[in-house]
């Protein structure tokens, strides 16, 4: 691991009227386990398939059917609690947590409160290089979600679709360690890109696959400490829930509003009431969904279907033994193996399949770094130009790699590289013989860029003496040389022989 030190991000402090106050957030984050089949069912998961088609009796709530874990779906909670260094309970249960709504069935969600699967973690947040917030995770339970409800196919009628009903959700449970919209934000991105890493949930929050629950309260500067000394919730203000969020960008906004929103009712002598919320990012507000349900409003009982759930501690241990390289591990590597530094590193690892590639062109070049750079600057940007990503890519690793070999014998100049580049991704082909079907290899000739230094020199003798009296000016000269070679002449050759002939 890399030997850093960590400088704690100061809070996001906002001013009011009267004061300054500072923002404490907490996230539930609920992320779909990554399963082709539900929790308590053999029915499918897949995404997108006709309302209502992926449903089975136990999902539907038919009499006499009884749920039936879905041993996967356990495994793949397991996975990411010691992904996110928690403890796993060996022991755990599930409960029912009782209320009516349209698209739950049952009348009730099977869930877990009082003996979770996976108790407390940990995740480094990077905020920028050198700088990051440890985030304590609470617990992560495992439970069955809702269906869905269609307000808008008919004026007069809402329709209901039972497809996601019974699909595996870890719910992620964060103490209240981020400091402001921005740590929010980098707190998902950096969940999110963990589970990836997993392989334990896809991270699509466009599909609502990652979604969060975001608390919000404000509080005056020195009470967090307080309740960092006291572990006493009462420092930290009352806090609003603001449900569902499934966009970076709109929790920012949200969290942002509902501070301000909260101070305004602080500073004017009201009180704050915890409440359930929700965010319109077409007015850019929060509006009440209802007040904040406690747990007794549930009627929660342990789940008289399931029995607890045991595990074996050397079942965790074989998936403990089967984890991948995470993100923190991959980073650090990249750093001291490659000597990249912790931005390129970072880049290159956000996502899995990402540093995949890296590391196939640096170990077919030779060269990390120049791997890298070639990776993050040329890929990388023109992907992001036509709109692309890597597994779309038209330049495969070999290729790639390829490439660099060319530049680092010598064989082509950087700019000749960038040309080659550009037929590679429009045409395809084998780098090597691309360079030698086109006449595109690097001159090194020495004799041959030597005359062509003499002639531009001879051609040019007002130049020769600006540039006498002023050594920059040598770069014309240069230029002209590699305009003259069609950019084919070495340019250290170029730049060596321009400085001798005019003796700088």
């Amino acid at each position: 691991m890399l030997d850093l030190t960590y400088e704690t991000p100061k809070p996001k402090v906002i001013a009011g009227a009267k004061h300054d106050w500072e923002l404490v957030i907490g996230m539930e984050v609920h992320a779909q386990v990554a399963s082709q089949a539900k929790l308590f069912s053999g029915a499918s998961t897949k995404f997108g398939a006709e309302p209502n088609s992926n449903v089975s009796f136990i999902d539907a709530a038919m009499p006499g059917m009884l749920p039936v874990i879905n041993e996967y779906c356990i495994e793949q909670a397991v996975r990411t609690g010691l992904g996110l260094k928690a403890k796993i309970n060996l022991t755990s249960a599930f409960d029912r947590k009782n209320y009516f709504y349209p698209d739950l069935p049952q009348g009730y969600q099977i869930s877990q409160l009082y003996h979770p699967l996976v108790g407390e973690g940990e995740i480094l947040v990077d905020m920028e290089p050198g700088i990051a917030r440890l985030v304590r995770i609470e617990r992560i339970h495992v439970e069955q979600d809702a269906g869905k409800s269609i307000h808008d196919m008919d004026p007069n009628m809402s329709f209901v679709d039972l497809n996601r009903t019974g699909v595996a959700l870890m719910e992620i449970v964060s103490r209240p360690d981020i400091r402001g919209p921005e740590e929010a934000a980098a707190y998902i991105a950096k969940l999110r890109q963990i589970l990836r890493y997993l392989g334990t949930c896809d991270g699509n929050m466009q599909n609502g696959n990652l979604r969060a629950d975001v608390n919000v309260s404000v509080c005056l500067p020195g009470q967090y400490e307080k309740y960092q000394a006291t572990q006493d919730f009462s420092h930290l203000g009352t806090r609003c829930e603001i449900k569902n969020m499934n966009s970076m960008r709109f929790i920012q906004q949200a969290i942002d509003y509902e501070a301000r929103r909260q101070i305004a009712i602080l500073e004017a002598g009201g009180k704050v009431d915890q409440e359930t919320r929700l965010y319109d990012p077409d007015k850019g507000e929060t509006r009440s969904m209802r007040s904040k349900e406690e747990a007794h409003d549930y009627r929660y009982f342990p789940c008289p279907d399931l029995l607890p759930l045991e595990i074996e501690q050397g079942w965790v241990d074989d998936i403990k033994a089967s984890l991948p390289e995470l993100p923190d591990q991959k980073k650090a590597r990249f750093v001291t193996e490659f000597g990249l530094s912790e931005y390129d590193a970072g880049v290159l690892t956000a996502e899995v399949i990402n540093a995949d590639y890296f590391e196939k062109v640096a170990a077919g070049a030779g060269d990390g770094k120049l791997a890298a750079n070639w990776v993050i600057n040329e890929l990388f940007g023109r992907l992001k130009k036509d709109d692309r990503d890597i597994t779309d890519s038209p330049v495969d690793p070999d290729q790639l790699a390829g490439i660099i070999r060319l530049i680092k014998s010598d064989a082509i100049s950087g700019k000749i590289a960038k040309d080659l580049f550009e037929i590679v991704y429009t045409e395809g082909g084998d780098p090597e013989k691309i360079v030698e079907d086109r006449g595109m290899k690097q001159v090194t000739d020495t004799d041959a860029i030597e005359a062509a230094v003499d002639e531009i020199i001879a051609a040019n003798p007002a130049q020769v003496e600006k540039a006498k009296a002023n050594p920059k000016l040598a770069g014309w000269f240069v230029g002209q040389v590699m305009k003259a070679t069609g950019g084919k002449a070495n340019p250290k050759a170029v730049n060596d022989l321009v400085a001798s002939k005019l003796g700088l």
